[in-house]
């Protein structure tokens, strides 16, 4: 293998470490706490461990942590009461969803309820078209975090070509955003790109954001090009048993890139890293102060 392995869980760990001292500077001179409320509707599994992991890593980067566990037959009514009144709290900076929601819950009703300030998924329409403008946002983590990775690893970005694959509104659209504000030339790909591997084949940057298990074999890849793998994909292994895989054939494309996210432990632990991030953006915002640097797009 001849690419850098680009390590996520170190790279998410220095993040943490950034939010932790804009937090404790936040308390020692203006005696504010940034505080995070996350709402979960319903037993969902998976979600019930992002929403542990989240509260405790908020803890750990001193801020102030508030969660909400919703029955699953919680009413639309009572969760926009409560999103209403996290919207009016003022030791609230940020305001997270869990999703998915349950069948009966609109989710985009749901989202666009939250306060834009205190949205620190960086979904709601009001975000997502002052990030299309190139205006100050609160920007998706995923793609916060994949920005963050490839100016960590590139320096500028500027005159790259990068290629998303992958038309998602919570990692594809604002990934290409984010490349487009870098000054990147950019071309979004997806299940109907005809010739796909010729177009990712041009790409000095690939993102690869489409749920589909290693789709992305290495002979698609440009000598050299740095890789960013965001899916995880649970699959079958031949002895028993399952392993996560990303959306790259990883040994593969690793032959041939000059850097290449694993998974896991490449794109997911800088999701939560991110979204700390977001919530010490808000609190600044919403207190006039001067935002964290290298903590924002």
């Amino acid at each position: 293998m001849t690419a850098t392995i680009i390590d996520g869980k170190a790279f998410a760990a220095g993040i943490r470490a950034k939010v932790a001292e804009h937090v404790a500077r936040l308390k020692a001179d203006h005696d504010i706490v940034p505080g995070l409320a996350v709402v979960l509707v319903g037993e969902d599994p998976a979600s019930q461990v992002y929403v542990k992991n989240k509260g405790r890593q908020t803890h750990e980067a001193g801020m102030k942590s508030v969660e909400h566990r919703l029955e699953a037959d919680t009413s639309e009514a009572d969760l926009l009461a409560l999103i209403d009144k996290l919207n009016s709290d003022e030791s609230i900076h940020g305001i997270l969803v869990q999703l998915p929601l349950p069948d009966h819950l609109d989710s985009d009703l749901v989202i666009n309820a939250i306060d834009p300030a205190k949205d620190v998924d960086g979904f709601h329409i009001s975000n997502v078209g002052l990030l299309g403008t190139g205006q100050k946002s609160m920007v998706p983590c995923t793609p916060l975090g994949c920005l963050m990775m490839l100016r960590d690893q590139l320096g500028s970005l500027s005159g790259l070509n990068a290629v998303v694959i992958g038309r998602s509104n919570i990692v594809g659209k604002p990934m290409a955003q984010l490349l487009l504000g870098d000054s990147c030339t950019v071309t979004i790909a997806h299940s109907r790109t005809k010739d796909l591997p010729e177009v990712v084949r041009r790409a000095d940057i690939v993102i690869a954001a489409v749920g589909r298990a290693q789709m992305v074999p290495g002979d698609w890849i440009k000598p050299g090009a740095t890789v960013i793998d965001v899916g995880i994909n649970r699959i079958d292994k031949p002895e028993g048993g399952t392993r996560l895989v990303g959306d790259v054939e990883f040994d593969s494309c690793a032959e041939v890139a000059g850097a290449i996210t694993p998974v896991p432990g490449g794109v997911g632990p800088m999701t939560i890293a991110c979204l700390l991030a977001n919530t010490v953006t808000a609190c600044c915002r919403a207190n006039g102060l001067e935002e964290p640097e290298g903590l924002t797009a």
